[in-house]
């Protein structure tokens, strides 16, 4: 293996998967730590952990766990991948665990950047975009567990950290990864350690890549691992899939703004039920319920909780946070595990939590990656008769349900 990295959800970490299988890596996807040796064959692993949101202590015992163990794979560059609208909270996760990983691996730059331009995330002046709008105004300062209020990354960055952040503007990354180079040795001479880097094009972020090649730790979404796989020697090639035949279902617990347009969209052609936080915390919804009624419907039914954000905070403030989250994760854990059980192929899921909820309750230890549905999202084979989408909540097209049970389908 020659790439390792760590994602801190399970749609984060498909994402990067998709790309490095883009650029000609052949990519497994483990969820959570491996017992066991990879195949030889895999030139990159992408461990999935569900670790955004919890403790910052058991977030970064968990990813030197996921470091160590790709070390014994025989990894020369390690990718920690968090989400392109860099979610966490003044408390982390993405600080600690950077320290720790910078620390562990004897990294002195280290590269923060989350920019993705093809699905509107730049980076400029330091400050994180989402289309035209700074993070703070795009619906993420409504986020129900990682609000972002500040777009500043170097603040950030900043208030999770123990080390100093660095910044290399937009003119150096304009005259590529030489000029990049020099900035990042520049900036750590300066004493930073980790150094937050404008984007705003993907040829910014190919220019990026290429300045990494002798990194030992890179930080970001998945568009800045777009040139990775050249630096490897690896060469563009088609990624071999097969769909699946059965049933499909469609399970979404994201509450951005994106994702509650797509479930909008797709109840206008297809069965669609909403799921009431308050119902199934007090045990007036069960996962049977939900799991009888999918099994009722035709085309692609879509089981949701995707809340305005008022009415999550209203839940979260009544129930508790950590309660709310919680008992809705196990809930679509549990309606996944019964969908399966009656003969359920297909499973779409929306929100980075929800996702990580299905594939631990499904206990799938392995993802193959195929064909990208939008971008950041590709198809993925679970199992010999289960294929999976996972979505975060802020990435695909409004018709993003029917398109993705067309791509994990048989053509």
């Amino acid at each position: 293996m020659k790439l390792g990295c760590i994602g801190d959800d399970f749609t984060g970490s498909s994402d990067l998967a998709n790309t490095l299988a883009k650029g000609g890596m052949r990519v497994t996807q483990y969820n959570g730590v491996p017992q066991v040796y990879a195949d030889p064959a895999v030139e990159a692993g992408v461990i999935a952990l569900k670790s955004r949101s919890i403790n910052s202590l058991e977030a970064v015992a968990k990813s030197l766990e996921a470091l160590n163990w790709l070390q014994a794979q025989g990894c020369t560059q390690f990718f920690f991948k968090y989400c392109s609208t860099f979610d966490s909270t003044t408390d982390g996760n993405i600080g600690p665990v950077a320290d720790a990983l910078a620390e562990a691996l004897g990294a002195h730059r280290v590269i923060i950047c989350p920019a993705f331009p093809s699905v509107g995330r730049s980076v400029y002046q330091g400050h994180l975009f989402v289309n035209d709008n700074l993070l703070n105004e795009s619906g993420m300062e409504n986020h129900p567990l990682t609000p972002m209020t500040d777009p500043d990354l170097r603040r950030c960055m900043a208030a999770q950290s123990r080390f100093s952040v660095g910044h290399v503007c937009s003119k150096s990354v304009f005259e590529g990864s030489v000029a990049i180079l020099k900035a990042l040795e520049t900036q750590h001479s300066f004493g930073h350690r980790h150094i937050v880097i404008d984007a705003i094009r993907d040829a910014d972020l190919c220019e990026i890549g290429k300045a990494a090649s002798n990194l030992s730790l890179i930080t970001g979404g998945s568009g800045v691992a777009q040139a990775l796989p050249a630096n490897f020697g690896c060469e563009v090639g088609a990624v071999v899939w097969q769909g699946q035949a059965g049933r499909g279902i469609a399970l979404s617990g994201s509450c951005s703004n994106i994702t509650r347009e797509q479930v909008l969209f797709h109840s206008r052609a297809n069965p669609t039920r909403e799921i009431i936080a308050a119902d199934v915390i007090e045990g007036r919804m069960t996962a049977l319920d939900i799991t009888d009624w999918l099994m009722d419907q035709q085309g692609i039914p879509l089981a949701y909780s995707s809340a305005d954000p008022s009415v999550v905070s209203a839940v979260q403030e009544l129930y508790g946070r950590d309660r709310s989250s919680t008992v809705i994760e196990n809930f679509f854990a549990d309606t996944a595990k019964l969908c399966c059980d009656r003969g359920v192929t297909r499973i779409i899921t929306a929100g980075g939590e929800t996702s990580g909820a299905v594939i631990e309750g499904l206990g799938i230890s392995e993802l193959e990656i195929g064909p990208e549905i939008d971008p950041g999202v590709p198809a993925l084979r679970a199992g010999p008769n289960l294929v999976v989408a996972l979505k975060s909540g802020n990435f695909g097209g409004k018709d993003f349900f029917v398109k993705a049970n067309k791509v994990l389908s048989v053509s």
